[in-house]
Order: structure tokens, then C-alpha cells, then sequence
């Protein structure tokens, strides 16, 4: 049955006005491929039965509607660092147990030659509820991300918080592309993940702006009093309250193909999180306004497009900024809270969408990139086979 008790809007404002600031969860989804051919295959049910054998695995490991998926989680932690350990040692237990199983993890934020036709759901009431709800939507989301957990106490803060970072989820999702291909193709676009995935599902991309808890909690009182959602994990937008945790979860990032990448971009999401409550509380977003939807969008889409080879505009200063210097701007707007909570963040010179299109232009093939990135990451995020 569904958890409908986290749509009790007075317990999950309970659960803000009771939550730590700064906490921090993160969330690596892989998919789970055949070692030779790389090829997807539905064996989430057999990983996720071995991972019950491991004791931080049975609590860690988690599926996300396609039976050739799993997710990793770091849980709550206390900073950024000890939720990267956290999630370092449950990276390793994972490609160990995977590769026992005789399959291998990739993490991208597409497949570049995946049939989503022939995907199985996994079976389980919630998420065949999902597949009977969704249709062709839950079909095709053939889709890995990386998400961040921020703990934010107080629930007008958390969605105020929520309001202002809208207009970072392009930025971040430049820094991040990794989807450049699909079927077999250069999709053209930077992030062919996010078209997929938040221009698909319902309540998904880019939120409207709440302005309070209360405003928030009406809405979802009325989406679900009409039957719209039954479960708050229907909320799928690219930001959100996390009603369960007492969070601001970031979720707009494709997932990265290495250690380091992951960690730099999940440190960055983390402080934009922190930074952004600190201006709150300090005044220093008095008499600001949040940028409009019309204008989030449009930033969106040329992140979708052109990734960190393109320009966003400020729409404050009315001119258009190169995506490297935006950035640049982000990690210096960021670092007070990143001295604070001891994030660092070291960012490649090249995104994963960039790396790949120049081995595309240099002659490589889609499938021996996804090939040679695969074996990279087994490197990256597992521990080195054995050898013998």
C-alpha cells in the first residue's frame, strides 16, 4: 500500500520545524549492464536479494522503477564529508556485489543504445502502481541522476529556500551534463536525460514558486484530496521538500561517471543549499525577487542544449554570461558556506558531456566511449578486481 501518511502536511511541517540545518544525503543511481555487451538487463531483483546479505547494502541499496537500475544511498550524515565516506564505502560493497553477480555498473544519465520498449518495471505494488498510473511516461524513463539531501529546520525556510534555488537548477545542470547520446545517436542536446525525464513526468522540472509552507501545503492537500498523488514521492520536481527527511532535495543533476565528479558536484548542490539559507537568514536577499518561471525556463532549456559550451542569461543585468563564468561566479557566491561546512570542490575542466563529444569528433564510436567509461568508473567507484 502506499505511504500516504507522508502527505500529512501538519507531520511533515513537524518534521521541518524539527529538522538539523545542513545535514546532508546523497542518492548515485547506476544501471545495471552486462559486462560484454553492455547491454541493460533486468537483474535488480537478484542484486537487490544478495544485497540483503550485506548489512549496510540491505539498508542502502534501493530500486528506482526499472528492474535494470539500482540506487545507492549514503543516508543521513552529519557533514559532506562523512556522508562521501559513507558513500564511498557503499559504492565499493556494490560494484563488489555486482560484479559477483556477474554484472556490471554504469553510471550515465542515459544509455546511448537502450530499447526502452523492452525495460521491465520492477514488481512491486508501488511501482507497478506507477506503471499503471504513468504509461508510456514510466515506460520510457530509461534515466540515472544523482540527488542531493540538504536538512533545512523550519518549514517556511525549506520552501523559501526551495523558491530561490529554482533559479540555480540550470547552472547545476550544465555543470553536470552526462546524456549527450541516445539511440545510437548524438542527441544534440547536452543533457538528453532531462528531456526525457522532467519533460515527461507529471509535477516534475522546474516547481512554481510557494512563497510559504501554507501555500505549498494547500496545493498538495488539494492534489490529493482530487486523487492526483497518493504518495509524496509523486512530487518529482526538480527541487523539493522532502516531507519523510526534513530536506531541500536536489534533484535536476545527470548522474556522473566518476568518483571525484559526483563528490565535487554533490558538494557544490550541498552549498548552493547552505549558501542560499545563509542569505535568507542574513537579509541579504531582502527586497529580491526570485526569477520568474518564463525566465528559470529559458536558462533551462539552453543548459539542456548546450550544457557548459553555452551561455545562460542574467535576467537581472539583462545580458547573457558564458556557462563557465556563471559557474565560476556559483563557487564564489559559495564560498562562505563551503569553508563552513568543509566542502570542497574541485570541478573537471570537461564535463562528461563534453568528453564524450570530443571522442565522438575525434572518431570514436558511441559504443567503445560507453565502453571505455564503463571501464573507467569500475575503477572509479569499485574496488580493483581481483587479480588470478
Amino acid at each position: 500500500m502506499p505511504d500516504s501518511s507522508l502527505l500529512d502536511l501538519d507531520v511533515a511541517r513537524e518534521v521541518f520545524e524539527a529538522s538539523t540545518d545542513f545535514t546532508i544525503g546523497l542518492e548515485e543511481e547506476f544501471a545495471i549492464v552486462d559486462p560484454e555487451t553492455l547491454d541493460l538487463v533486468d537483474r535488480y531483483p537478484e542484486l537487490h536479494e544478495a544485497a540483503l546479505g550485506d548489512e549496510v547494502l540491505a539498508e542502502s541499496a534501493a530500486g528506482e522503477l526499472i528492474a535494470s537500475e539500482i540506487e545507492i544511498r549514503s543516508g543521513r550524515s552529519e557533514s559532506m564529508t562523512e556522508a562521501l565516506e559513507r558513500q564511498e564505502d557503499r559504492r565499493h560493497r556494490l560494484f563488489s556485489l555486482a560484479r559477483d553477480q556477474g554484472v556490471s555498473l554504469v553510471s550515465m544519465g542515459t544509455h546511448p543504445w537502450a530499447d526502452y520498449y523492452h525495460q521491465e518495471i520492477i514488481d512491486t505494488p508501488h511501482y507497478q502502481r506507477l506503471k499503471e498510473d504513468l504509461g508510456w511516461v514510466a515506460q520510457r524513463n530509461n534515466t540515472w541522476s544523482l540527488h542531493v539531501h540538504v536538512g533545512i529546520r523550519g518549514a517556511d525556510r525549506a520552501i523559501a529556500v526551495c523558491d530561490w534555488l529554482r533559479e540555480l537548477l540550470p547552472v547545476l545542470l550544465a555543470v553536470s551534463a552526462n546524456s549527450p547520446f541516445l539511440d545510437r545517436r548524438n542527441s544534440g542536446l547536452a543533457s538528453v536525460r532531462t528531456e526525457i525525464f522532467t519533460r515527461t513526468f507529471p509535477r516534475c522540472g522546474v516547481p512554481e514558486r510557494f512563497r510559504s509552507w501554507d501555500e505549498y501545503a494547500g496545493f498538495i492537500d488539494t492534489l490529493t484530496r482530487m486523487n492526483s498523488v497518493v504518495e509524496a514521492t509523486q512530487l518529482w520536481w526538480s527541487v523539493r521538500p522532502h516531507h519523510a527527511f526534513g530536506t531541500v532535495e536536489v534533484r535536476i543533476c545527470d548522474a556522473q561517471s566518476t568518483a571525484a565528479e559526483s563528490s565535487a558536484l554533490a558538494g557544490l548542490m550541498a552549498a548552493c543549499v547552505a549558501q542560499t539559507a545563509a542569505d535568507l537568514d542574513s537579509g541579504a536577499l531582502d527586497g529580491m525577487e526570485p526569477l520568474r518561471d518564463r525566465e528559470i525556463e529559458e536558462n533551462l532549456w539552453r543548459a539542456i542544449r548546450y550544457g557548459m559550451d553555452g551561455k545562460l542569461i542574467d535576467f537581472r543585468k539583462g545580458r547573457e554570461t558564458e556557462a563557465r563564468q556563471v559557474v565560476e561566479e556559483l563557487l564564489e557566491w559559495t564560498a562562505p558556506s563551503r569553508a563552513e561546512l568543509g566542502i570542497e570542490v574541485e570541478l573537471p575542466a570537461m564535463n562528461g558531456t563534453q568528453r564524450a563529444l570530443e571522442a565522438l569528433a575525434d572518431g570514436e564510436a558511441i559504443e567503445a566511449i560507453y565502453r571505455r567509461i564503463a571501464t573507467e568508473e569500475a575503477a572509479s567507484f569499485g574496488p580493483a578486481a581481483p587479480s588470478g
